[in-house]
C-alpha cells in the first residue's frame, strides 16, 4: 500500500505545480493535481516555494486550512469519482452537478469525506462507506444511485 510521508506529499504538489508552470510533461496524478491547484490560487505562492512548503506547519490554532490536506482530499475525491468507488459516488456527484459547479460539488464531497474520516478515527474503526454515501446523497439533495 502506498503511504507517502508528509514531505513526499508536499513535494508532489510542489513538483506538479512547477512542471505545469514550466509547461513540462505532467504524468499520472500530476495532471489532476495541477488542475486542482489552478482552482486554488491562494496556494500558488506557497507551492512556488518548496522549501517553505515542506517545513510550514498548519495548525487549527493558526486559523489556516492545511493546503496539502485540502489538495489531497480533492485528489482522493477525483479518484473516487473516476472509478466510482465507493459505488454510487459518481451518481451522487452527477446529482450535485445539477445544481453546483464542479468545484462546489467537490467541496461538498470533501465535507462528507472529512466527516467520514473523522468518525472512523474517533471510533477507531474502518471508514463506513454506507454512511459516506448517505452523506453524499443528502448533500446531493436526496439523489439516489
Amino acid at each position: 500500500m502506498f503511504n507517502p510521508s508528509r514531505e513526499q506529499v508536499r513535494q508532489f504538489f510542489c513538483d506538479a505545480w512547477r512542471k505545469y508552470r514550466q509547461r513540462a510533461i505532467l504524468e499520472g496524478a500530476e495532471v489532476t493535481a495541477a488542475d486542482l491547484i489552478l482552482h486554488h490560487p491562494e496556494y500558488h505562492a506557497l507551492l512556488e516555494d518548496p522549501a517553505r512548503a515542506v517545513e510550514q506547519e498548519f495548525t487549527p490554532e493558526s486559523g489556516q486550512m492545511n493546503p496539502f490536506l485540502h489538495l489531497s482530499l480533492h485528489l482522493a475525491v477525483a479518484e473516487q469519482i473516476s472509478i466510482d468507488q465507493p459505488p454510487g459516488i459518481r451518481a451522487a456527484y452527477q446529482a450535485m452537478r445539477d445544481r453546483l459547479d464542479v468545484h462546489a460539488a467537490e467541496h461538498a464531497i470533501i465535507e462528507c469525506l472529512g466527516e467520514t474520516i473523522w468518525r472512523a478515527q474517533r471510533h477507531g474503526t474502518a471508514m463506513d462507506a454506507l454512511a459516506y454515501l448517505d452523506c453524499l446523497r443528502r448533500a446531493a439533495g436526496g439523489a439516489s444511485n
